[in-house]
C-alpha cells in the first residue's frame, strides 16, 4: 500500500467546519478531543448498558456502534461514520471513529486497505494514545480475540460495511468467500506521528 504518512494523515485536505447540522465535523487531524461545556463527575461502574449524557453532542447520523459499555468512569461509546474511498487506491478506504466518555467525544480517522493481498488497519489510537501511527496488518477470517477484536470489527465496517456491526469472529466463512486466507501473520508497528509546520 503506496500511502505516505501525510496522506494517512490527511494533510492538504480542509477539514468541514465543526457544529454544522447534519455535517458532522471532520476531524482536523488523528485525535482531535472535543471537550464538552459542563463535564460531570464520573458514576459508579454498574452491570448494566445506559446510553451516553443527555448533554453529550448529537451523534452523526449514519454512525454504527462497535463497543458500548459502563465502566469505572461512567458510561463509554466507540462507532464509525463518514466511510469514504482513497482517491488514489480504490482497496484503501477511509473512516471516522467517534469514541465518546462522560464528559468528552474523541474523533479520529482510520485509513483501512481492504486487499486480500494485505489487509490492515492505520490508526492513531484512541484518546488514551494519540501522537502515534499505529499500522497493524490484520488477517480477516482468523482467530478473533479481545485484543484484535476492535481492529476487525472497524476493518470490516469500512471495508464491508454491510457486515459493520457484526460480530467478527461469525465471519470466517465470508472472509473466505472474498478471497481472504485467513492464514495472514497480524504484526503492529507504531510510528510518531510528525508534527505540522
Amino acid at each position: 500500500m503506496a500511502l505516505t504518512v501525510a496522506a494517512v494523515l490527511g494533510f492538504g485536505s480542509p477539514p468541514r467546519a465543526a457544529g454544522q447540522q447534519g455535517a458532522p465535523a471532520q476531524p482536523k487531524s488523528i485525535g482531535t478531543p472535543v471537550q464538552q461545556e459542563q463535564a460531570k463527575p464520573a458514576q459508579p461502574a454498574q452491570a448494566i448498558e445506559e446510553d451516553p449524557p443527555a448533554n453529550s453532542p448529537p451523534p452523526p447520523d449514519d454512525l454504527v456502534v462497535l463497543v458500548k459499555k459502563v465502566g469505572l468512569k461512567g458510561p463509554y461509546r466507540l462507532g464509525v461514520f463518514g466511510r469514504k474511498p482513497d482517491p488514489s487506491d480504490p482497496q484503501v478506504w477511509r473512516i471516522n471513529l467517534w469514541e465518546q466518555t462522560l464528559d468528552r467525544v474523541f474523533l479520529s480517522t482510520d485509513v483501512l486497505n481492504c486487499s486480500p493481498r494485505q489487509p490492515m488497519r492505520i490508526t492513531g489510537g484512541s484518546a488514551k494514545g494519540s501522537g502515534r501511527l499505529i499500522l497493524r496488518d490484520l488477517n480477516p477470517g482468523g482467530p478473533i480475540t479481545p485484543i484484535n477484536r476492535l481492529d476487525h470489527q472497524i476493518w470490516w465496517a469500512a471495508c464491508f460495511p454491510e457486515q459493520a456491526g457484526k460480530d467478527p469472529a461469525t465471519l470466517a466463512a465470508e472472509a473466505r468467500r472474498l478471497g481472504f486466507s485467513g492464514t495472514v501473520v497480524e504484526r503492529e508497528q507504531v510510528v510518531p506521528i510528525p508534527r505540522r509546520p
